[in-house]
C-alpha cells in the first residue's frame, strides 16, 4: 500500500525559505497528499509566500508562537494522510523524495518512525544521519560533516532528526505527540525514544534526501531550551534503575556543565534551564510514572539504544580523548552489567 503524506512545517520567519522549499516540495506531492502550514508568526509574510505558491496548502493559525512542538501538535491535528511528515521550512527536498520517504512503509520494514538523509545546505554533506544519545542525554547529530557518499544504508538510528521526520499517523496519535513545554529541541528525541520504549522501531531512510541549510551555533535561548529539554527528557523517559545507576554521571555533568557554561558565556542561560526544570518537576514526575507504565522493553533493552562515547566535532576535545572516552567506557559497561 503507498501511503498518502500529510506534509507538515511550522513557519516562524520563514518567508524566504519557504520560497526555496516550497517549488522542490510540490513536485514531490501526488494525489491524495497534503501540505500543513503552521504560522508561527503573524505578519511575518510566510503565509503570504504559502498562499502565492501553494493555494492548496491548509494554513494553521495559532495567533502566537507556540514553538515547534507545539505547533506540530497543532498541525497534526488537522492532519489526515497515512504518514505524518515534519519538514523544517529550511530543508529542501532532493528529487526523489516524494517516493523514497514512503519507502520504509511501502517495504513493510515495521517501523514506527524514520528521518530522510539531511544533508546540509549545498547537498553535499551530511547535516544527520541519525541522532546519538549519550546516556548523558545529550544528542547530536550524527555523521556530521562526512561526505554524503558515506551515508549509512536503511537502518535503526537511536533518535530521527526532526528537520525530516516521518511518522505513521496511528503511532504518532498513541503516544501522544510532542511533549509542548519543551517549545523547541529534544522533542524529536523524546518521541523517538517514547517509540522505542513501546516496543517500536525508528530508522533512517537514506535515499530520501533534504538539503538543510543549517547553523550549528547556538543562542544563548537555545542553549536554555537544550538543556532544560534535555533535563526533562531524563526524568520522563529513563527507566528507575538506570536513572540510579547513572545519578553520579549525571550530576558530574551537571557540575561539569556549570564553569564551562560560564566560559562559553551562558551561564545565566544554563542556570534558568536547570530552574525552570526544577519547577517542572512535579508534573515530570507524573508525565513520567505514565510513560513507564507504558513501558514495554526493559531497562537493559531501554539502554543498549544509548553510548559512552561523544562523537561530534561539535563536542569538546577534551571530552572526545582518550583518557575520557575509555573512563565513559569503562563506566557504561558496568552500568549495562548492573542492570536488570
Amino acid at each position: 500500500m503507498r501511503p498518502t503524506l500529510s506534509v507538515l512545517i511550522v513557519a516562524y520567519e520563514s518567508r524566504d525559505d519557504l520560497r526555496k522549499t516550497l517549488p522542490a516540495l510540490l513536485g514531490e506531492l501526488g494525489d491524495g497528499d497534503e501540505l500543513i502550514v503552521v504560522d508561527n508568526k503573524p505578519g511575518d509574510g510566510s503565509v503570504e509566500v504559502v498562499r502565492e505558491l501553494a493555494p492548496a496548502a491548509r494554513i494553521v493559525c495559532p495567533g502566537q508562537n507556540i514553538g515547534f512542538a507545539g505547533g506540530a501538535n497543532a498541525g497534526a491535528e488537522v492532519a489526515r494522510g497515512d504518514l505524518l511528515v515534519f519538514l523544517n521550512p529550511d530543508a529542501v527536498p532532493q528529487p526523489g523524495w516524494g517516493e523514497a520517504i514512503r519507502k520504509p512503509w511501502v517495504e513493510d520494514r515495521g517501523w514506527a518512525a524514520w528521518q530522510a538523509l539531511v544533508a546540509d545546505g549545498t547537498g553535499e554533506a551530511i547535516n544527520s544521519a541519525g541522532n546519538p544519545i549519550h546516556f548523558t542525554g545529550i544528542v547530536w547529530a550524527g555523521g556530521h560533516g562526512r561526505a554524503l557518499a558515506e551515508a549509512p544504508a536503511a537502518s535503526e538510528v537511536s533518535a530521527a532528526s526532526g528537520a525530516c521526520f516521518a511518522v505513521r499517523m496511528e503511532e504518532w496519535r498513541r503516544v501522544g505527540g510532542f511533549p509542548p513545554e519543551f517549545f523547541m529541541y529534544h522533542e524529536d528525541v523524546d518521541l523517538s525514544v517514547r517509540l522505542r520504549m513501546a516496543g517500536e522501531a525508528v530508522g533512517i531512510e537514506p535515499t530520501a534526501v533534504v538539503a538543510h541549510d543549517y547553523d550549528f551555533s547556538a543562542s544563548a535561548d537555545k542553549w536554555r531550551w537544550l538543556e532544560r529539554n534535555r533535563l526533562a527528557f531524563l526524568v520522563r523517559t529513563y527507566p528507575g534503575p538506570l536513572l540510579a545507576l547513572l545519578a553520579p554521571a549525571l550530576l558530574a555533568t551537571e557540575l561539569a556543565l556549570l564553569p564551562v557554561a560560564a566560559a562559553g558565556g551562558w551561564g545565566r542561560q544554563k542556570l534558568r534551564a536547570n530552574c525552570e526544570f526544577i519547577t517542572w518537576l512535579p508534573r515530570l514526575v507524573r508525565e513520567r510514572r505514565a510513560l513507564q507504565r507504558r513501558r514495554t522493553i526493559s531497562a537493559a533493552e531501554f539502554a543498549a539504544a544509548l553510548t559512552p562515547d561523544l562523537d561530534s566535532d561539535l563536542i569538546s576535545p577534551l571530552v572526545r580523548s582518550w583518557p575520557a572516552r575509555l573512563s565513559l567506557r569503562a563506566y557504561w559497561r558496568l552500568v549495562r552489567l548492573l542492570l536488570p
